[in-house]
């Protein structure tokens, strides 16, 4: 049966009169208090969760009280996934809200519940959904479908343009080792990129004072970055450096973990919903949940942002190049080549969906990764760590990055464009309201 989102307000004889002599504003408080104790509760259920899956609460930053009461409370994920579905009972009984905010925010509550729910009932099953349910439940939205067949003309123009002979795997891999940051050089020039995504997000997003972030390098990790918000603006930024990185990650991943990135909208949502609206459920991030779709795919897509048209080729070509000590004739190049590579974004989905459907075991998954996304043997394996520990979470890097584009691009004059992307970073959107 289809659940009906924000019932309307039945208003009793006696509430009609009132409203009638235009006392109209004491149903509204009443409603906002309604809406306050669902927030509250649902942050106290993510933080629940958080207890029996470790990476479940990407960031939390509200009162410790909130966590301890959570905590202590002891409840199962049976019961966790219970009480979900009773609040979502309760946003049913909402009256309609009387703004597009307000509209936004039972959605997002909404939408957010009933992922909690479904993480938390597999949890207690211990059963694990397949691709298309998680990508539904977990992330509201449908990503689309290909087989492995529609990246051959992608995979036979970038033979066209990688030197040597033979295995396209390997020619690749030995070609993108011509790109790679020396170790010694890693950290410099991961703090000139970022400086460069900052100053560029700046010029169009106002950013809270105080805000800042700590870089650190990791290693042992299923992701090549991470972004830890611990509030009040601040993030930890890490960079995972047991693989090589090639020089066109460090503006990719400076936008993207930082600016216009996940630091980017976690002050933003911070700053917008927690502190000026008082909204408390803004102040945890359950990973798995519609939210991760829009943080993903914005931070993908701030790279563009930032630097559109060739220019991100541009700033590695004239700055970044030399600071690694690589040469910047090939900049256009590699840049080139990049171009094609994005486009085997996809097929990394179609083998995760194959791989957590169980069509396909571990090994055969790793074999496909280098044929098809045209990893190294210990990338592939690296990603297959990703798709363990993350499932269906792969297609909020690149389905997120469209479905934010498609919302973006809806005009063509650049400064609306940053106001739609600004709007979209600062306001309780979902897949299913990004266009609200």
């Amino acid at each position: 049966m289809q659940r009906r989102l924000f019932k309307p307000l039945v208003l009793s004889a006696s509430l009609m009169l009132i409203t009638a002599c235009g006392d109209a504003p004491e149903p509204r408080v009443a409603a906002t208090v309604d809406v306050d104790n669902i927030a509250r509760q649902y942050t106290q259920l993510v933080l629940a969760l958080g207890e029996h899956d470790s990476n479940y609460v990407d960031a939390y930053y509200g009162p410790g009280q909130l966590r301890d009461e959570a905590v202590a409370r002891g409840m199962s994920a049976a019961d966790i996934a219970a009480e979900a579905k009773a609040l979502l009972e309760k946003i049913d009984t909402q009256p309609l809200a009387d703004s597009d905010m307000r509209k936004l925010r039972l959605h997002y509550l909404d939408k957010q519940l009933q992922a909690l729910a479904f993480h938390a009932e597999h949890l207690s099953n211990g059963k694990k959904a397949n691709f298309e349910a998680q990508a539904q439940a977990l992330y509201d939205t449908t990503p689309p479908n290909y087989t492995l067949t529609d990246f051959d003309e992608v995979l036979a123009g970038i033979a066209e343009l990688v030197p040597g002979e033979g295995n396209l795997t390997e020619r690749v891999v030995a070609y993108r080792k011509n790109f790679v940051i020396p170790a010694d050089k890693l950290d410099v020039v991961f703090q000139r990129a970022i400086e460069e995504c900052k100053q560029r997000t700046q010029a169009h997003i106002s950013l809270p004072e105080d805000e800042d972030f700590s870089l650190e390098y990791v290693q042992d990790k299923p992701w090549s970055g991470y972004n830890w918000y611990k509030g009040k603006a601040y993030s930890l930024i890490q960079i995972n450096s047991e693989r090589p990185i090639d020089i066109s990650r460090a503006v990719d991943l400076g936008c993207h973990e930082g600016y216009p990135g996940h630091h980017t909208y976690n002050a933003l949502l911070e700053h917008k919903l927690v502190d000026e609206l008082g909204w408390q459920e803004f102040s945890v991030y359950p990973l798995y949940s519609p939210q991760s779709l829009i943080a993903e795919g914005s931070a993908n897509y701030g790279i563009e942002m930032a630097f559109p048209g060739e220019q991100k080729m541009q700033f590695e070509r004239d700055v970044l190049y030399p600071l690694a000590g690589l040469d910047p004739a090939k900049a256009a190049e590699y840049a080139a080549f990049l171009q094609l590579m994005n486009r085997l974004s996809y097929a990394g989905n179609e083998i995760a969906r194959q791989y957590i459907n169980g069509d396909i075991d571990g090994e055969r998954a790793v074999a496909l990764l280098q044929q098809y996304s045209l990893n190294s043997e210990a990338e592939a394996r690296q990603r297959l760590r990703f798709f363990d520990t993350y499932g269906a979470y792969v297609i909020n890097y690149n389905w997120g990055k469209q479905l934010v584009r498609d919302y973006v691009e809806q005009t063509d004059d650049q400064a609306e464009r940053w106001a739609r992307f600004t709007r979209l970073l600062s306001s309780p959107r979902v897949p299913s309201s990004i266009e609200w």
